[in-house]
C-alpha cells in the first residue's frame, strides 16, 4: 500500500511536470517567459480554465481540441505529460522516493524539454544546456551512488564521484567537439555541450554505454529515414534526443545492460577457454 501511494505520487508529479515542460518547450525557443502569461489557446488566445489544465484528462476530454474555437490540439501534449509520468515511476521504482529521486526526475525533464525543442527547431538552447552542465558540476561530490556504481576509478566516495563525473562529461565533450571540426556537418555545437552534460550525469564508464546507444541508435533511425525517403541525404535528422534517450536509458537500466554484457563475455570466453 505504502509502495502504491509512492507510485501515484511519482505519476501525478510527472503528469504535472510533463504540462510543464510543454509550455516550456513552447515559449523557451521564442524567448518568452515560462511564467507568465497563463496557458492558453494558440489558435483563439483564450486562457486555459481549470479544468483544461488537468494533465492527460483534459486532453482525452476534450478530444484534442479547444473547447472554444475547436482547433486541435498537438497529440505532443498528451504524449510528453504521459511520457514524464511514465518516467518518474520508473525512477521511483528504481531509485526509491528520496534525493535521487528528485534530482534525477530534474535531469530527465531537462533531457525531455531538450528532445522536444531539437525535434521541432533544431535546436539545443543555452539557456537550458548552460544551467545544467553548472547544476551538475556542483552536485557530482554529493551523489556517489547515482546511476550506476562510480567505483570504476578506485573512489567511490566525494573525490571519486567528481572524477568520475569530470572525466565523464570532459571526456564526452572532447569526442564530440572533435567529431564537429572534422565533420562539421555531422552535427551541431548544442550537442557537443548535451554529450557533456549526459556525460556529468551518468559518470565514466557508463558515459561509453549512453554514448554507444546514441550512436547505434541515431544510425539505425538515419538509415531507416534515408531507406523511406523521408529524408534526403542532405536533411539534417536531430541528434539531441539520441542522446537524451539513451542517458535515460542507462539511468533506469544501464546495470542490467553492463551486467548482461559482462556475463555474456564471461561465458563466451569460457566456452572457448574449454
Amino acid at each position: 500500500m505504502f509502495d502504491a501511494i509512492w507510485v501515484v505520487f511519482a505519476l501525478s508529479v510527472g503528469a504535472s511536470v510533463g504540462s510543464f515542460l510543454n509550455v516550456v518547450a513552447d515559449r523557451l525557443p521564442a524567448g518568452g517567459s515560462v511564467v507568465t502569461p497563463r496557458s492558453y489557446c494558440d489558435s483563439c488566445k483564450r486562457p486555459l480554465g481549470n479544468l483544461e489544465l488537468i494533465p492527460v484528462f483534459s486532453y482525452l476530454l476534450l478530444r484534442g481540441k479547444c473547447r472554444r474555437c475547436g482547433v486541435s490540439i498537438p497529440p505532443r501534449f498528451m504524449a510528453v505529460e504521459a511520457a514524464t509520468a511514465f518516467l518518474f515511476i520508473l525512477i521511483y521504482l528504481k531509485y526509491g522516493m528520496g534525493v535521487q529521486f528528485f534530482v534525477l526526475a530534474a535531469a530527465v525533464s531537462m533531457l525531455i524539454v531538450v528532445s522536444i525543442i531539437d525535434l521541432e527547431h533544431g535546436l539545443i538552447l543555452n539557456r537550458v544546456i548552460y544551467p545544467t552542465i553548472v547544476i551538475l558540476m556542483v552536485l557530482a561530490p554529493f551523489w556517489p551512488e547515482l546511476g550506476l556504481s562510480r567505483s570504476f576509478l578506485g573512489n567511490s566516495g566525494m573525490a571519486g564521484s567528481m572524477a568520475s563525473s569530470l572525466v565523464a562529461g570532459g571526456g564526452a565533450f572532447l569526442l564530440f567537439l572533435a567529431i564537429i571540426l572534422l565533420f562539421p556537418s555531422g552535427m551541431g555545437g548544442g550537442d557537443v555541450k548535451l554529450a557533456g552534460a549526459v556525460g556529468l550525469l551518468v559518470g565514466f564508464p557508463q558515459v561509453l554505454l549512453a554514448l554507444w546507444l546514441a550512436i547505434v541508435s541515431g544510425g539505425l533511425v538515419a538509415i531507416f529515414l534515408l531507406i523511406t525517403r523521408k529524408r534526403g541525404r542532405k536533411d539534417a535528422i536531430p541528434f539531441g534526443p539520441f542522446l537524451a534517450l539513451s542517458a535515460v536509458a542507462v539511468l533506469l537500466v544501464g546495470t542490467e545492460i553492463v551486467e548482461w554484457y559482462q556475463n555474456s563475455v564471461s561465458a563466451w570466453i569460457s566456452t572457448w577457454a574449454l
